[in-house]
């Protein structure tokens, strides 16, 4: 136990030894993520998804390190702020929130199964073809979540908001 709550845990396989010890394994998902990448979808999207994934499973690593992606591509900041509440924030698109209802459904769903409606919600405004993306999106960052939580990867330092996308 760390006396300090604040303090992130001491790694127990750092992200550069679980690179030298696992090479296939990141591999593996990296090739994963490039097929996602090379889909079509908004790379955008598919970082507000990885960041509201990290979020909800509670992955330092994975949070800072997709919250650095999303600035570097220029998504606002009151976008990445406001994933919290996702549902009432004004700063999401329909297809957005059908997006991230998906995400949350596929998180969370060893508490609660993913729903007809959530499917139905991401039906009516992604094909087939990007649901299943979608979905691949989802898995590959949970499976990272699992991998950088449990070996505590210390968190990449943050990367400051662009003039552009700092703006509110």
């Amino acid at each position: 136990m760390h006396s300090n709550p604040a303090q992130h845990p001491a790694p127990r396989i750092d992200y550069a030894g679980f690179q030298e010890l696992a090479p296939a394994v990141v591999a593996a998902l990296a090739a994963l993520g490039k097929a996602v990448d090379q889909s079509g979808l908004d790379k955008s999207l598919t970082e507000l998804l990885k960041v509201h994934a990290s979020r909800l499973n509670a992955c330092a690593f994975c949070l800072q390190y997709h919250m650095n992606l999303a600035r570097q591509l220029g998504v606002d900041e009151a976008r990445l702020a406001q994933l919290a509440d996702w549902r009432t924030a004004p700063v999401y698109t329909p297809r957005e929130r059908a997006a991230l209802a998906w995400t949350e459904a596929l998180t969370l769903q060893a508490r609660h199964a993913a729903t007809d409606a959530a499917y139905l919600d991401v039906q009516a405004q992604f094909s087939a073809s990007e649901i299943a993306f979608l979905t691949a999106a989802v898995a590959a960052i949970q499976a990272w979540n699992r991998i950088a939580g449990a070996l505590h990867f210390t968190p990449p330092p943050a990367v400051a908001a662009t003039a552009t996308n700092a703006r509110a």
